[in-house]
């Protein structure tokens, strides 16, 4: 059973909830009014981007722009398996956080099972981050041949066709950076729930002003 207050229930429940509405309302925008959101703004622009690559046969410097968006989702990809592969080992043994912080050892001595839940959560969200990025990572590899082959060859390889397939690669990255951000927020659960609260309130003003700024 976890060990809670009603309190600290309620915090958490406020903080998963403005989260929640937060995206909810996000993703209206981005299907129903797309130019009000930054996400909406580089689809728009990157169709564009796509047709005049291919028009103008400037391969160099498509293969030049995704090969940058790879490595970044590699890296990011990379960096998130890391962590997961040590939250796990943290979650084998939960007696090596007393060589990290005496009072996070406390709270784990407090609150064993609720710790550990909490951790699994964080495990979970560095999984997802990093199968958000090897999606990422898959995309963006077949636009880069895609790209490149001549119309003439290929008819049903329209412009549109590439800019679907390129627009879910970023979707992906765009998720797996949301799964970063995320990240934050259960660290600071990890140190109590109302903490993770004041957290959610900061990131959601952030979010605001990024997510309508292209």
């Amino acid at each position: 059973m976890l060990e809670s207050s009603p309190w600290e229930i309620c915090y958490t429940c406020a903080s998963f909830l403005i989260l929640i509405i937060y995206h909810i309302h996000w993703i209206y925008l981005i299907y129903h009014k797309p130019l009000t959101t930054s996400v909406g703004i580089t689809n728009h622009l990157r169709g564009h981007w796509v047709e005049h690559i291919m028009e103008e046969k400037l391969d160099i410097l498509a293969v030049q722009t995704l090969r940058n968006w790879v490595m970044a989702s590699s890296f990011l990809a990379s960096t998130g398996i890391l962590i997961c592969l040590g939250l796990l080992s943290v979650a084998a043994s939960p007696e090596k956080m007393a060589e990290i912080t005496p009072s996070l050892s406390m709270l784990v001595r407090e609150h064993r099972v609720l710790w550990l839940f909490k951790l699994m959560v964080l495990i979970v969200d560095f999984f997802f981050i990093f199968f958000s990025f090897c999606m990422a990572i898959r995309y963006f590899n077949h636009v880069n041949f895609m790209i490149n082959v001549p119309s003439s060859l290929a008819h049903k390889i329209t412009p549109d066709y590439i800019t679907d397939i390129l627009n879910n690669g970023t979707m992906h990255y765009t998720m797996g950076m949301r799964g970063y951000y995320f990240a934050v927020l259960l660290f600071l659960w990890l140190f109590g729930p109302i903490w993770m609260l004041i957290g959610t309130i900061v990131m959601v003003i952030v979010l605001y002003h990024l997510d309508r700024k292209a």
